[in-house]
């Protein structure tokens, strides 16, 4: 009986000693409030427990944090995230929020740096939803990415360069979409290694950082075979159906962007397309439009009204589509694929029919 209590001590003892980070927030205006704490579970939040604010709006929460393994906390009250936490074990993160989601943290250096990491990657997302043409969504993007990237060189050995390098622009795409940047991605693990090398975290980072490198492998593994020398696009035409860019089938495509808000864009549709659809399109030649209007009904009754027989496809991005990997700043503009390739000497009706002359014979 003695030794039975001797170890219900010990486990006791043992389970006080566990290590762990304290959480003490304060919400402004928030009295008797519920307020769910919430782990980062590499891609998904998992609420680890709701508790309540007494009458001044404070809480107090107790983390379990392995040592060598921070993990990110973030607090919610009513789907609005009140503070983001990036906490080590023995840590007390004093946190004063308001119910909007403005906060201010100490005790905890780097949730001071996550907090950097979240207004910058706040700043592009209301930036890039407010751009309106693509010069100015593909200017702002570059910068962004500039920036993520100096960040990330800057703190290779903090965990706060996670979720900076898993940013997506939208559901489909990484802010780091280049194949080259495997390359930063394995700079940086090899450096988060050295000193969290249990870190879930991190080991997520090295799975995406062997995917990336595989696909930089394929690609220059592919390099020098005939094949596309464009980004593909990949979106949805006026039925709903995704239709692929590099999935046309004729010996020349004409890639078109064009804003079916802009009566001039509709005029050059039927005053110049249209007739150069008729004389080519017999002989070879596919139409590919991507309208970049947001307004997906509004460019479907256009694509109705005016009768338009080629593809007509918009993902409803506006500024953020394809617009950022063709570099496009202003509309109608046209590209034309031939063999695989962009010929970047069209700069006209006149030198297109003239290509279109060569190339279709």
């Amino acid at each position: 009986m003695r030794s039975f209590s001797v170890f219900v001590a010990a486990a006791l003892l043992l389970s006080a000693c566990a290590p762990k980070a304290q959480i003490d927030c304060t919400v402004a205006d928030a009295p008797s409030s519920d307020v769910e704490v919430c782990l980062l579970d590499v891609n998904v939040f998992n609420v680890l427990d709701t508790v309540r604010t007494d009458a001044s709006g404070r809480m107090r929460y107790s983390v379990d944090v392995k040592p060598g393994q921070p993990e990110f906390v973030y607090l919610f009250r009513g789907g609005t995230k009140l503070a983001s936490l990036l906490l080590s074990e023995g840590e007390k993160a004093v946190v004063k929020a308001d119910t909007l989601g403005v906060y201010e943290v100490e005790g905890s250096p780097e949730s001071l740096r996550l907090a950097e990491v979240e207004g910058m990657i706040g700043s592009f997302s209301q930036a890039i939803n407010a751009a309106t043409d693509g010069r100015e969504a593909y200017s702002l993007f570059i910068r962004h990415y500039r920036e993520c990237t100096r960040f990330v060189l800057q703190n290779p050995k903090s965990l706060t360069v996670i979720p900076v390098l898993f940013q997506q622009l939208d559901a489909n795409t990484p802010l780091f979409c280049q194949y080259t940047d495997a390359l930063l991605f394995r700079n940086i693990l090899d450096s988060l290694k050295t000193v969290y090398p249990e870190s879930r975290y991190v080991k997520a980072l090295e799975k995406e950082t062997v995917k990336r490198e595989d696909a930089m492998k394929l690609h220059a593994m592919v390099g020098s075979a005939p094949v596309s020398g464009y980004p593909d696009i990949n979106y949805p035409d006026i039925n709903g159906q995704k239709v692929a860019l590099s999935s046309v089938d004729s010996r020349a495509v004409l890639l078109h962007f064009w804003d079916s808000s802009s009566a001039e864009n509709k005029m050059f549709n039927l005053d110049y397309l249209m007739p150069l659809w008729e004389r080519w399109n017999g002989r070879g030649l596919q139409i590919y439009a991507v309208d970049v209007n947001p307004d997906k009904s509004s460019w479907a009754a256009t694509v109705k009204a005016q009768k338009l027989p080629w593809i007509n496809v918009n993902d409803g991005l506006g500024a953020r589509s394809a617009v950022m990997l063709y570099n496009v700043s202003s509309a109608p503009v046209s590209f034309l694929l031939v063999d695989g390739d962009i010929n970047s000497t069209i700069t006209d009706i006149k030198s297109l029919e003239k290509e279109l002359s060569r190339r279709l014979k």
